[in-house]
């Protein structure tokens, strides 16, 4: 290598090495494996460094390059090396010392092992301000055009997959996004009525606070961009300090040399502003103005797609809660939470549904369901079935019957659409719950103490198709659509969800049903903090479904069982089928430490069963359980609507005296109708249990749970009929 300083004569002929200094062309020698780099004297003349500048690595060459080439460089050298080429080279803007512009032309040799493997680059960096017809001097224009218009071709491909204003303000604070335009901030305004707000801000956290919130009057560049529909192009500090001295306090401490502030216009009126700005100073050509100007007509194309689309899906969100109750009421003896999120998807609005129902007494009714489809016409057949399917409740229907009524109800409407839904009608009081399903999910319970499963419904079709018959064995009641009972210990909760929160991408529901029944089982009691952590499965984004859900957990503390409840059918004919279930019920009783009241429990049911096979057509049938107040309860149901009555049985009558009987054996009694039938009960307090969550003092741990007076022995819950209803027999006991 030649001495530093000036060649007083070159010799004949030239070494390679004075040849190369007099071309401003240096040489480097760079070692892959550990990182130095060494360049010569005429390498570091080029780019303007002093050797004791100069770090020893690749990096050192950091300070001379303009914005966003040490990628584009980074970016080449890489392609080189995976495509197992020996040579590259690459034109990058330079910068000097005294901050003017220029361009360098870097070339290398590779070498690789035997095996391949690079581990050495020998090369040239030389000055190309005089290239002719390339990116030095005449050239320059060539490359930054090339330069810029990728720019744009690849923001413009980003922002078409763009969908909100976040997504659009992603791709503008993302570095690698429009970091070849070498801008070290970039901030995107949107208008909003007469102000225009900052909703984005990127790259070296060049922040200017003053422009969070301006209005469009304002003596700021971005306010005359928008206001005056034409770009602001800002050449230098001191013009940023003369035109804008509101703006120049916060942009004195910074980095920052010249700056443009762009227009963004959609269909002929402003909807925001894109500002960029740079380190360095000067006009910006014709050339880059023009790109500038394509490139903020892409992006406004792109915001005014994502404010029409947050437009649409907040109106359809809209739309769709209104269909949903305004309120869930507070209903004694239990906690409920619901949560519904729209589809991100198509029209972002569907067909999902829940509703609370007060049945009065203890009884709550709770639903969740789901219309086919994902537009107006789901939203509008869902709130009318909604409504159709509280009413049949409220009726007093059971859940079978309103539900087929529910089905052709959405026959009569014509939309050639069906719907899944489950329904529960719950007894808080005694915990006991009767669910009907209709093509939906079926339901989860989670105990008290932590474990969860799966609740079998048999289930019918969904409603709007054409009723079937009930499967051989199920009850009900010919509607098409089987009963399940499930008894709620207190502490337990009953969940119901439609199929948005179990659907994956891939359709893979598998997954999404495990995730699902884990997050039930690991997740918080309260819940109202169980919702969120489902809902947080799916995230913000979704999937293309909406999602509803809802959660009733039965208020007391946990407590263990002495088993679980009894359930048997009644069959006329069947001469096996009142011996079996007094058995039975014996059986129940002395297990439940009532042994001393098992005559008085066995004739009071065997009455009630009785009144059931001898006085109404059909197949009755018999539950006992115990209740969380530590009671016996039995109920025969059958489908007669004609209720019992009391009346004085002759000396010589055969019949009459069964409700007496009833009336002096059980602590109390009640009829409650059921839709097509009844249902006839009794209630046994058993000595020495005490209700559920109670400790044997009378005292409740759990503040949560309600508390029920029990009734005095002989007062029935539901007063007995003393008179029916024209052309309705009453049922004689």
């Amino acid at each position: 290598m030649a001495d530093e300083g000036v060649i007083p004569e070159v010799e004949w002929p030239a070494r390679p090495d004075t040849s190369l200094a007099l071309n401003r062309m240096g040489t480097f020698d760079w070692d892959l494996d550990s990182g130095q780099m060494f360049l010569d004297a005429t390498a570091l003349e080029v780019v303007d460094l002093r050797p004791d500048e100069f770090t020893g690595t690749s990096a050192g060459l950091r300070p001379r390059l303009a914005s966003g080439e040490e990628a584009r460089l980074d970016a080449r050298v890489a392609q080189a090396l995976k495509a197992g080429r020996s040579h590259y080279g690459a034109y990058v803007r330079s910068r000097r010392r005294d901050g003017s512009r220029g361009w360098t032309h870097i070339q290398g040799h590779i070498l690789r092992d035997p095996r391949g493997r690079p581990y050495r680059i020998i090369g040239i960096i030389r000055d190309a301000a005089h290239d002719p017809g390339e990116p030095g001097a005449g050239g320059e224009r060539d490359e930054g055009r090339r330069r810029l218009t990728g720019v744009v071709e690849r923001t413009t491909a980003i922002l078409a997959h763009a969908r909100t204003v976040n997504d659009v303000t992603d791709v503008l604070k993302d570095p690698e996004a429009l970091g070849h335009l070498g801008a070290v901030s970039i901030m995107l305004g949107v208008v909003d009525g007469a102000r225009i707000h900052l909703v984005a801000e990127g790259q070296l956290g060049s922040y200017v606070p003053e422009i969070e919130y301006t209005r469009i009057d304002a003596a700021l560049p971005m306010s005359e961009a928008v206001r005056n529909l034409r770009p602001v192009y800002v050449g230098s500090r001191e013009e940023f300090q003369q035109r804008f001295p509101q703006l120049w306090p916060y942009i004195e401490p910074l980095a920052v040399q010249s700056g443009v502030y762009l227009p963004l216009i959609a269909q002929g009126r402003p909807i925001g502003a894109l500002g960029l700005l740079y380190t360095w100073d000067g006009e910006f050509t014709a050339e880059e103005r023009n790109v500038l100007m394509a490139l903020g007509s892409g992006i406004a194309q792109s915001l005014q797609r994502a404010i029409l689309f947050e437009q649409e899906h907040d109106l359809a969100d809209g739309l769709q809660r209104a269909m949903l109750p305004r309120r869930i009421p507070e209903v004694a003896g239990a906690r409920i939470a619901v949560r519904y999120r729209a589809a991100r998807m198509g029209r972002d609005i569907g067909g999902d549904w829940y509703d609370v129902i007060p049945l009065g007494g203890d009884r709550v009714g709770v639903m969740i369901g789901d219309v086919e489809g994902h537009d107006t016409d789901a939203a509008a057949v869902m709130g009318q079935l909604r409504i159709a399917l509280r009413a049949y409740i409220s009726e007093g229907h059971t859940p079978g019957t309103a539900m087929a009524r529910a089905s052709a109800f959405l026959r009569e409407l014509q939309t050639d659409r069906f719907a899944t839904c489950t329904y529960a009608d719950i007894d808080l009081g005694t915990g006991m719950a009767r669910l009907v399903r209709a093509g939906h999910l079926d339901p989860v319970v989670r105990r008290g103490d932590g474990s969860c499963h799966r609740v079998q419904v048999a289930g019918g079709l969904p409603l709007g198709l054409p009723a079937r018959e009930p499967p051989e064995g199920g009850r009900s009641g010919g509607s098409g659509y089987p009963v399940a009972s499930l008894e709620l210990h207190p502490g337990d909760t009953l969940l119901f969800c439609t199929d948005g929160l179990i659907e994956r991408p891939g359709g893979d529901s598998d997954t999404g049903m495990r995730e699902f029944m884990e997050a039930v089982r690991n997740g918080p009691v309260d819940v109202e903090e169980l919702a969120d952590v489902l809902c947080d499965l799916v995230g913000d984004a979704g999937g293309g479904d909406d999602m509803a859900l809802l959660l009733l957990r039965r208020r007391g503390t946990p407590a263990a069982r002495g088993g679980g409840p009894l359930s048997h059918s009644l069959t006329p004919g069947d001469p096996h089928a009142p011996s079996m279930a007094r058995h039975l019920i014996r059986a129940a009783a002395a297990a439940w430490g009532a042994f001393d009241q098992a005559d008085e429990i066995e004739l009071a049911a065997d009455e009630l069963m009785t009144n059931a096979l001898v006085h109404t057509e059909g197949v009755g049938h018999i539950s006992m359980r115990l209740t969380g107040e530590g009671r016996i309860r039995i109920e025969v149901e059958d489908t007669s609507s004609a209720l019992p009555r009391r009346r004085e049985a002759g000396d010589w009558a055969v019949s009459g005296r069964g409700l007496m009987l009833v009336d002096r054996l059980a602590d109390a009694w009640g009829v409650e109708p059921r839709g097509s039938g009844k249902c006839v009960w009794c209630e046994f307090s058993v000595p020495g249990r005490a209700p559920d969550g109670e400790a044997p003092g009378g005292e409740a741990p759990d503040a949560d749970a309600p508390h029920t007076e029990a009734p005095q022995a002989g007062a029935p819950h539901a007063e007995a009929p003393q008179a029916e209803a024209p052309d309705t027999p009453a049922a004689d006991v």
